[in-house]
């Protein structure tokens, strides 16, 4: 968040800074489209393809999860709304687009935190199926499926393609994988950065309350459904709170998504600014709701262990 408030102070201050400067100045300004293709060879070198039948039950049914709920808000939201964002009153700039690209990306460090403390391993290396939903591509199928807009075949692998490059080269070496998964952190302040210097902070006042009840919003459906998606496989539905959140790369969505297709340009600066508020708030939200559920579930077992040893006993 602050790399990309820094480029939108910039921005709004001195709008053309990056061109009066040129170079790499100006490549630091203009360059989010070639740092996130960067970024997601880097993440998708992280995903080892061995790993995925043993937790594929448990990071599967969460990736469904998320990918159902998604695609079920581009259906009534596109239906409400279409393409374009809303253009005046309570919710000016909410948007299709910015409701699913706040679902569909999970925060995978906050979700491995939390499962490290209050899950089991499986739990967190679930993620590493989870991380499929990083980058557009889940995006653009989504509002495909929902009628909003085609996207070419090409485009689709296009925003793939970094990705299963990265788990290629990842899968085959794993000194490559070590190298590459470190770099991954390294590139997002400067692809926020470069994001950043797209933004009108103007706008940053009017989506405040609106970027807050979209987080609170992706928080809590998402937590219900992927509670249930969490019990079905056997869990106690604390990895579906964890796994509740918006990614910090998924504010660079609405961008990659607009340049696929021009359509989306309208919603692309007030989406980002919307999944960033996501973002934040879901990461500061998550923590205590995973506690709380767990602390309830631990609770619960307790009581039925306890009731079993009295039977037992009787």
């Amino acid at each position: 968040m602050v790399p990309l408030l820094c480029g939108a102070v910039i921005a709004t201050v001195a709008p053309h800074a990056g061109e009066f400067f040129g170079s790499f100045t100006n490549g630091l300004f203009t360059g989010a489209l070639p740092i996130l293709a960067v970024f997601y060879v880097c993440m998708g070198a992280t995903i080892p393809l061995a790993s995925l039948p043993k937790i594929a039950r448990r990071g599967g049914a969460l990736l469904l999860a998320k990918v159902a709920l998604g695609v079920a808000a581009g259906l009534v939201l596109g239906h409400l709304l279409g393409i374009r964002p809303v253009a005046s009153g309570w919710f000016a700039g909410m948007s299709t687009l910015a409701v699913v690209a706040a679902i569909n990306d999970t925060n995978g460090g906050l979700y491995m935190a939390l499962m490290a403390r209050y899950g089991t391993a499986e739990d967190a290396a679930s993620y590493s199926v989870m991380a499929l939903e990083s980058g557009p591509f889940l995006t653009m199928v989504t509002l495909g499926v929902a009628g909003l807009s085609t996207f070419p075949w090409q485009t689709l692998i296009g925003a793939i393609l970094p990705l299963c490059v990265g788990m290629l080269l990842g899968n085959l070496d794993t000194e490559l994988r070590a190298f590459l998964g470190q770099a991954a952190p390294v590139l997002i302040p400067f692809f926020a950065f470069a994001l950043g210097s797209t933004l009108d902070l103007h706008r940053v006042w009017e989506a405040g309350l609106v970027g807050l009840g979209l987080g609170l919003a992706v928080l809590l459906l998402s937590a219900g459904v992927l509670i249930l998606a969490d019990r079905l496989i056997g869990g106690e539905g604390t990895a579906g709170i964890a796994a509740a959140t918006t990614a910090g790369n998924a504010a660079a969505v609405p961008a990659l998504v607009a340049a696929a297709n021009h359509q989306y340009a309208a919603a692309a600066q007030s989406a980002t600014m919307l999944v960033a508020s996501s973002v934040v708030v879901t990461s500061l939200f998550a923590p205590p709701l995973t506690a709380w559920w767990h602390a309830r579930a631990t609770r619960r077992r307790a009581k039925l262990a306890n009731g079993s040893s009295m039977h037992e006993v009787d």
